[in-house]
């Protein structure tokens, strides 16, 4: 394709949020340029409930979400049958690099000096988590034609990026400090003030309500994936909800990408794509 394929009708992306290991499940998200702009064309809790949508089985909430190694391939395959299109671009939450990742990268230093004072630093990627993981998604892409885009490559789509949804929050939501949406992290969140679980799983729902109204801006028919306070029953039942919204803001940033309002922070073995505006 070559270039910015900036207001292409048809142009999809890929959203990830990718675990780093094979028994947590990702979430996921698909997106395409239409007549009227952006469009989410599915969303899933995890590869196989994608995969699945690919072939018309509807995701079903009452259904637990299920971990496994990501098949860049089938990914691809199912992406293209629900978009009757290729993707121009895959952006994913997961620390990616042209060589093998060992440690703490450049890209991850640059992100948490700049971004740590508000609250986003990264955690340090090491040979085990993801470790192969990663290496090897990378690598499958790179053979079907969308190789990682880093300080040093070549900018023509498809391509493949990395990107960190929590230092996307702050530009979509105007934000300046992190947004508390992490289900695992509510009992830290709001520590001082002693809340019970269910004034917590409506703090959740409410950080989760600001994101979908800022994607709603730039991404319309995403689905009405927030339940009611009163229709949750455990904080475990919200991380679903949590690694869709984190597949969606990888879409958006994908988006933002494709149209060239990102900036890679990192060198030319591995670059975390962020909002220009930040």
């Amino acid at each position: 394709m070559g270039g910015h394929p900036r207001d292409t009708e048809n142009v999809c992306v890929l959203g990830i949020d990718a675990a780093w290991t094979a028994h947590q499940p990702s979430g996921i998200a698909l997106v395409q340029n239409t007549v009227s702009g952006w469009s989410c064309l599915a969303i899933a809790p995890s590869y196989k409930a994608f995969i699945a949508q690919s072939s018309g089985q509807g995701w079903d909430p009452e259904q637990n979400a299920t971990g496994s190694r990501p098949d860049p391939a089938a990914l691809l395959q199912a992406s293209k049958q629900l978009a009757g299109a290729e993707l121009s671009c895959v952006s994913v939450d997961m620390p990616l690099a042209t060589t093998p990742i060992t440690r703490r990268r450049a890209a991850d230093t640059a992100i948490s000096s700049r971004f740590g004072p508000k609250g986003c630093a990264v955690h340090s990627p090491s040979a085990e988590r993801p470790g192969a993981i990663a290496d090897q998604l990378r690598a499958e892409f790179a053979a079907l034609g969308y190789p990682l885009h880093t300080n040093g490559s070549d900018q023509a789509f498809p391509a493949l990026i990395e990107c960190y949804p929590h230092v996307a929050l702050l530009a979509l939501l105007k934000r300046n400090y992190r947004v508390p949406h992490k289900v695992s992290r509510s009992g830290k969140y709001w520590k001082a003030e002693n809340l019970t679980r269910s004034e917590r799983i409506e703090r959740l729902l409410e950080q989760f309500q600001a994101i979908k109204d800022g994607l709603d801006e730039h991404i319309k028919g995403i689905p009405d994936l927030i339940p009611e306070p009163s229709d949750v029953t455990t904080l475990a039942s919200l991380k679903p909800v949590e690694d869709m919204l984190d597949g969606l803001i990888c879409a958006w940033i994908g988006i933002e990408h494709l149209q060239g309002r990102t900036v890679g922070l990192g060198d030319d073995t591995a670059a975390i794509w962020i909002p220009q505006q930040l």
